[in-house]
């Protein structure tokens, strides 16, 4: 199975990207965030030409998650349990006995304190939702844009400011809390100290300066991380015309 995450920054946008993404790699599975568009305004007859069939939860003009699958899938949630979401953030679905979710963590940085407790609560909630999976024993990923530095190898020196919401401790303590349940972080599994940079912002000539974050991650349940083979941005598509801010982690899984 290979499966990437992808922050697209509107698919409106990045359509022709993502389009050549799957000619070029052909991923069984490629989970978007931040859409930005309703589910009605998702390209899925497109994608559907190229032998992907969608699952889409949308929001107009703001954030917004789908699915694109080569493989037969049943959508299981379209939001995470626990709360009265009104951002469209959360997708999972089930494919070959494997739970995939999909995730747009909240920035945080945005709405003061309100903005920065609704990143927790946001975050606390995914928790619940890897505790039942793993407690089913259920195989699972959780991939997707987790707006989180988990630690100060994954930034560029003055990348961030000081008290970013990306790296304060309360932030960092909710991604260490998924790993203590026993999930793996596909990438740091496999590259424990190199710069896997997956995100640089457009102001500043960040990415010439390799400004990076590493904010977009792949977690895997116990059985599923057995099977890990790859895992690592494809940053490449940083340097394409007009991309996105983020580039695609590729996670690649044997049997």
């Amino acid at each position: 199975m290979r499966l990437a995450t992808w922050n697209v920054n509107s698919i409106r946008a990045r359509q022709g990207h993502v389009t050549r993404f799957l000619e070029r790699v052909a991923p069984d599975l490629l989970l978007l965030q931040e859409i930005k568009c309703e589910d009605s305004a998702f390209p899925a007859e497109a994608f559907a030409a190229l032998g992907y069939r969608s699952a889409v939860v949308g929001q107009k003009s703001y954030n917004g998650v789908a699915i694109l699958s080569r493989l037969p899938f049943t959508v299981t949630l379209r939001a995470l349990p626990g709360g009265d979401d009104a951002q469209a953030r959360y997708l999972e679905i089930e494919a070959g006995g494997v739970a995939i979710g999909n995730l747009y963590a909240p920035n945080g940085n945005s709405g003061g304190a309100d903005g920065f407790a609704y990143k927790l609560a946001w975050l606390d909630r995914l928790a619940e939702r890897a505790r039942t999976l793993l407690a089913a024993d259920t195989p699972a990923i959780l991939a997707g844009d987790y707006n989180i530095c988990p630690t100060d190898a994954d930034l560029a020196p003055g990348a961030l400011a000081a008290g970013d919401a990306l790296i304060r401790p309360e932030t960092r303590a909710r991604f260490r809390t998924l790993l203590w349940l026993g999930l793996t972080d596909a990438v740091r599994a496999l590259h424990p100290q190199a710069p896997m940079y997956s995100f640089w912002d457009y102001q500043a000539a960040a990415f010439a300066r390799d400004l990076g974050l590493r904010i977009d991650h792949a977690l895997l349940s116990p059985t599923l991380a057995e099977r890990l083979v790859a895992a690592e941005p494809e940053r490449d598509e940083r340097a394409a015309d007009q991309p996105s801010d983020h580039v695609p982690v590729l996670v690649t899984l044997a049997g």
